[in-house]
């Protein structure tokens, strides 16, 4: 299915959106939970998996759901299509700081990987579906475990970073290491695998994990500077804890500011 030709333009810096310019009866699917705003012609469906097979039958809806569920992500996906005789326009935001990613699968060969939440939304034809990982070091230890995204079509997709995001271009045989966490998405010709650390001390008081993954060109890469993971576990480690212990952040009054900030409730 040829997927249909939209016009968009990403706005903000640490908190962007899409805004997505649907002709008439164009369509754009979407993850649950990251729309913004709509014009008011445009209608709302929920979907099973991408709608890239949605006339395929029972079965090919309750596949495309279950390849879905395999990558962590809801059952459903929506559909906002326009009904109207003009132009209209629809926005989707990140979840959380970043960038968000315009990808023209036109440019990739039809076929791009990512992390399997990075997901945002793509024109209707674009194929959300899984990849495997053929190897098990990469499976058992590479932070995304044996199943990866992948997005597959003609058409433009969106997908989100967390942080600052980085390009990088690999030449054939060239290596990048990273950061299990930090990886956004690559090309379908770069070989991804992970490579352990090595040394007691690395490992035992490194505190970077046990592993790096490892890229290797020719293709594209794109990495983030703060995986979602990474934010939610200093947002854990700085709440307060059982019994009213939390971190003051340098505060001259500790405790005592606590008692006098007049915000107590967690």
């Amino acid at each position: 299915m040829r997927a249909h030709e939209i016009d968009y333009e990403i706005f903000g810096e640490e908190m962007q959106y899409v805004e997505i310019e649907l002709d008439p009866q164009e369509i754009i699917i979407a993850e649950a939970g990251s729309f913004m705003m709509m014009d008011n012609n445009i209608q709302m469906q929920t979907i099973f998996g991408d709608g890239s097979e949605q006339q395929t039958g029972i079965f090919g809806k309750l596949l495309s759901a279950g390849k879905r569920v395999l990558t962590g992500e809801s059952l459903f996906m929506t559909a906002f299509i326009n009904q109207n005789y003009g132009k209209a326009k629809v926005s989707f935001a990140s979840p959380y700081p970043g960038k968000i990613l315009p990808i023209d699968l036109t440019q990739f060969n039809g076929k791009f990987i990512c992390q399997k939440d990075a997901f945002l939304c793509a024109a209707k034809g674009v194929a959300v579906g899984i990849e495997f990982s053929r190897k098990l070091g990469r499976g058992l230890f590479g932070g995304e475990g044996f199943i990866m995204q992948k997005i597959e079509g003609d058409g433009m997709a969106f997908v989100h970073s967390g942080g600052t995001m980085a390009k990088k271009e690999l030449k054939a045989g060239e290596i990048l290491k990273v950061d299990t966490g930090c990886i956004i998405g690559f090309t379908q010709d770069v070989d991804y695998d992970i490579e352990f650390i090595g040394g007691i001390r690395n490992s035992i008081f490194g505190g970077e994990g046990l592993f790096y993954a490892t890229l290797k060109g020719p293709g594209t890469v794109y990495i983030q500077s703060l995986p979602f993971s990474r934010l939610a576990d200093r947002i854990i480690a700085s709440a307060p804890k059982a019994g009213g212990n939390s971190r003051d952040e340098g505060s001259l009054l500790g405790g005592l500011g606590n008692l006098l900030d007049g915000d107590n409730r967690f």
